[in-house]
């Protein structure tokens, strides 16, 4: 790491509620080692960009060039991401070293605070459901074509307070995130696997340092679950064989009662969420990437890739 030993480590993040309260709990589990850190703040282009859907920017790392390029640069030892906002793929010289406890990796359905208890099957035809994300809205039109999806962006407070104004009748947001902000009392549903999956690596908090510096691999490393990386190792790969972004609707989720028993669930589908092709794959006791990747190739073989092949027409 840089500096003398007893200087404090450099925590970048970026500076929204949501992702301090994520920060926070790498720098408590530090604390907790007897090592000292601080927190870096950044606002990222998807933080600074709210007037366009997130697909349409056309960027990828839109909420983690920043740290990413500071990490890179030593201004920071390590930043600490929502492991869905990371491409699959660090930069040259980064590397993912540990996932913390995954938090709840579920979609929550989310309603004005005066709003009758609707969950998504009784929402009247015609309301309009807010969401930034194409695998929420495809979903969504799978399900429930009758309703009209919304764009929504913004941080969680932001869209909370969309929400009880009124600009949307519900709105899909992280279960995670609201519970680690302790609003999960303004979650009316959430939505289970396999029916409704939600981004791949969904509710894990990612820690990323540079990879040639051993001292922050160890210190940094040493916070990881494993149990939760396994999970999300075949996710991601998943995601990555499937050249997926936020230009994609792709879902996936491992699940099971046990880390050495669990099946993998994914989907592609188009915009519309007219077409949808779902899958599973046990997760064997080997590679956890290997499901995914086998899973990607038992969609490809079924269709996915005219699917994918029309969605980059499209946003090309």
């Amino acid at each position: 790491m840089s500096g003398v030993a007893t200087a404090a480590v450099r925590i970048g993040t970026r500076s929204s509620a949501l992702a301090l309260a994520q920060a926070e709990q790498v720098r408590a589990l530090l604390t907790a080692r007897g090592v000292a850190a601080e927190l870096v703040t950044y606002t990222t282009v998807g933080d600074k960009v709210l007037d366009k859907p997130l697909s349409q920017i056309g960027e990828k790392g839109l909420f983690t060039k920043e740290l990413e390029d500071d990490l890179l640069a030593g201004r920071t030892d390590c930043a600490v991401h929502s492991l869905k906002d990371l491409p699959t793929q660090s930069p040259p010289g980064l590397a993912i070293v540990a996932h913390l406890v995954r938090e709840d990796p579920r979609d929550a359905l989310v309603l004005p605070a005066t709003s009758p208890r609707y969950t998504l099957a009784t929402l009247p035809t015609g309301a309009r459901v807010g969401s930034s994300s194409l695998r929420r809205k495809a979903q969504l039109g799978a399900l429930r074509p009758d309703l009209v999806a919304v764009e929504l962006r913004g941080n969680v407070g932001t869209r909370l307070r969309k929400i009880d104004e009124g600009q949307v009748d519900a709105a899909f947001l992280a279960a995670a995130g609201l519970r680690r902000l302790g609003l999960g009392e303004r979650i009316v549903e959430t939505l289970d696997a396999p029916q409704w999956l939600p981004a791949a690596g969904q509710g894990a908090i990612a820690i990323q340092v540079r990879a040639a510096d051993a001292a922050s691999v160890a210190t940094f490393g040493a916070l990881d679950h494993a149990p939760t990386s396994r999970a999300i190792a075949a996710e991601r790969a998943f995601l990555a064989a499937l050249e997926g972004g936020c230009q994609v609707p792709i879902g996936a989720l491992a699940v099971g009662a046990a880390p050495d028993a669990l099946v993998l669930h994914g989907f592609v589908a188009d915009l519309a969420g007219t077409t949808v092709l779902r899958g599973h794959e046990p997760i064997g006791a080997g590679n956890a990437a290997e499901a995914g990747r086998r899973l990607a190739a038992a969609l490809r073989a079924r269709g996915a890739d005219a699917i994918l092949a029309g969605l980059r027409t499209r946003s090309a």
